[in-house]
């Protein structure tokens, strides 16, 4: 069922209970009404006939006479008058053919409550009792203005509903479509945008209402695609290249050395050759590997807790494997006491590749081929700090060094891939963690990883 049926429906039924709710209680406060008004009117009839009736001067023709002169009130009149033996002694009826038979217990309530209401056929009784001569005075009619006035009230409260409820139908339809056409128009935007005009957003205007998050939500998410994206095409565009050069020196080398028969010290030349440039890519396929394990999701990792300040002493002992001239001073200055302290729970191996990537830059360009390492331990988080004295990097390039195959000016001289700080930030994003850098340039720079305590 379609959402503007659903709401329409659901607004008519929301407005149909209303409006039975107001046209019920408008029908029970009259019809209570009626019953009230008839009830005082008779009682009133049956108080004057019992006052005419204690009169010494009683005369039953007069009393007749005062009972016909107020039928235009009311209609199938009869008023009985019973003594204390529960005998007639008055009687008055427009119908006299219809007498009323009143119960014995009717009079017996009448006089223990002093008076009582009850219906005889289609006519309303009131009986009343007089204590001064303990005579019970029964006053019957037929309420024909009041039942004719409820009928006509139940006839338009009944028009009303329906005609409420097929008015609120058209209203709920018209309503529910005005309230769905922003979300038309949304769908519509989304339908156009496609990957190859990812740059197109959604129109979400400035009323500022659910709509307009709904559609400045989906834009942020457009924004996010794009970005991946254009990260992803630099990422295939400068891993082709990467992997394209050393396959060309290859090819190159071994079509040269397949031109003409050659003794076996050049053709060991261009083997050793050829194996460098084998090695080149094998180590660049595994930094890509790396790289897209690091990419996932942290649900498919092995997940453990892991002690922070041992990872910083294996990449300290790592170092010097890489180069000898490698090294890394460490300051654990402030130590918590409590070892739970120093744990983060994620991959350790990838912790260690993410640290040991920083540590190792840090080192490659240094003057002194030192990195120094920081370790802080605050409540909530865990605090790496990674300086070294090297170049440093400019205002402008601070903002690519994150991306993938990007290398800055000074970065140029040495050899590498640009996908270590990449790789590392993939990481320390994936453990909930961020990466800040800050460098002065000719000077130092300094790389600060935050990792959660604890956390899963």
């Amino acid at each position: 069922m379609p959402v503007r049926i659903r709401i329409t429906l659901l607004f008519t039924v929301a407005v149909f209970a209303i409006q039975f709710l107001l046209c019920s209680v408008i029908y029970y406060v009259s019809y209570n009404n009626r019953i009230e008004l008839i009830k005082a009117r008779l009682a009133n009839r049956a108080a004057n006939t019992a006052g005419l009736l204690n009169k010494s001067a009683f005369n039953n023709e007069l009393v007749q006479k005062v009972d016909s002169t107020t039928a235009f009130q009311f209609r199938d009149k009869e008023t009985q008058v019973y003594d204390k033996s529960n005998h007639v002694i008055y009687s008055f009826s427009d119908n006299p053919g219809d007498r009323l038979t009143v119960d014995e217990k009717v009079l017996r309530d009448a006089r223990n409550s002093g008076s009582v209401y009850f219906l005889k056929g289609k006519r309303e009784v009131v009986a009343l009792h007089s204590p001064e001569n303990d005579h019970v005075v029964v006053s019957a009619t037929y309420d024909e203005a009041g039942r004719k006035y409820l009928s006509q009230l139940k006839a338009i409260l009944l028009l009303s509903l329906l005609g409420g409820t097929v008015v609120s139908f058209f209203v709920g339809y018209f309503v529910s479509g005005r309230l769905l056409l922003p979300i038309k128009k949304i769908a519509d935007d989304v339908n156009e945008i496609s990957a190859k005009n990812l740059n197109r957003r959604i129109k979400t205007g400035t009323s500022g209402d659910e709509w307009f998050y709904l559609g400045e939500t989906l834009n942020s998410l457009l924004n996010r695609l794009q970005e991946s994206f254009e990260v992803q095409r630099r990422f295939i565009s400068n891993a082709s290249h990467e992997l394209s050069t050393p396959l060309t020196s290859v090819s190159n080398q071994l079509e040269v050395s397949l031109q003409r028969n050659r003794d076996a010290e050049e053709y060991r030349n261009v083997m050793r050759s050829v194996q460098q440039d084998v090695l080149h890519m094998s180590k660049l396929t595994q930094t890509l590997l790396e790289f897209a394990k690091a990419a996932g999701s942290a649900g498919g990792l092995e997940i453990e807790p892991v002690r922070v300040d041992e990872i910083i002493l294996q990449v300290v002992n790592e170092m010097p494997k890489v180069d000898g001239r490698y090294s890394v001073k460490i300051d654990f200055e402030d130590m918590p006491a409590d070892e739970d302290h120093l744990l983060v729970f994620g991959n350790g191996e990838l912790l260690l590749t993410a640290i040991k990537n920083i540590v190792l830059n840090a080192c490659k360009y240094s003057t002194n081929n030192q990195a120094i390492v920081a370790l802080r331990v605050k409540p909530e988080e865990i605090i790496i700090e990674i300086t070294d004295d090297g170049p440093g990097i400019s205002p402008d390039e601070l903002e690519y060094v994150f991306q993938p195959f990007y290398r800055t000016a000074s970065a140029s001289v040495q050899q590498g891939f640009g996908l270590g700080l990449s790789l590392a930030n993939q990481i320390v994003k994936l453990h909930k963690g961020f990466i800040y850098v800050r460098s002065t340039q000719h000077s130092n720079t300094t790389f600060m990883i935050i990792l959660p305590v604890n956390s899963k």
